[in-house]
Parts: structure tokens; C-alpha cells; sequence
């Protein structure tokens, strides 16, 4: 699995997961990557990036 947009470069971030009693555990939050070809060549994006593709 990918875990880097190759056009932007975003990637994962730290984050605390909170549970009932607020005790902060560690956990990543990945961004929404998927793959689509952009001129013959197949890319893994974010869904940011793919969107600003279409509106060009």
C-alpha cells in the first residue's frame, strides 16, 4: 500500500485516539489515495489532487 501521494507528497499524520476516560493513545490518519492514469502513466493521488485535475 502507498502511503504517499506522488504528486503532492501528503502523507500520513499522527493523531491521538481518544478513548472514554481521555487517555490519548497514538494512532495515524492516512490520506484518501487512489490510482488513476494521468497521461498513460498509472498514479497514486489523493482525492485532493484528482479533484483540482478535473477542474482544469
Amino acid at each position: 500500500m502507498a502511503t504517499r501521494c506522488e504528486k503532492c507528497g501528503k502523507g500520513p499524520r499522527t493523531a491521538n485516539m481518544r478513548s472514554h476516560s481521555k487517555i490519548a493513545t497514538k494512532r495515524k490518519q492516512y490520506p484518501n489515495l487512489q490510482s488513476k492514469k494521468v497521461d498513460g502513466k498509472k498514479m497514486v493521488m489523493c482525492t485532493r489532487c484528482i479533484k483540482t485535475l478535473n477542474k482544469v
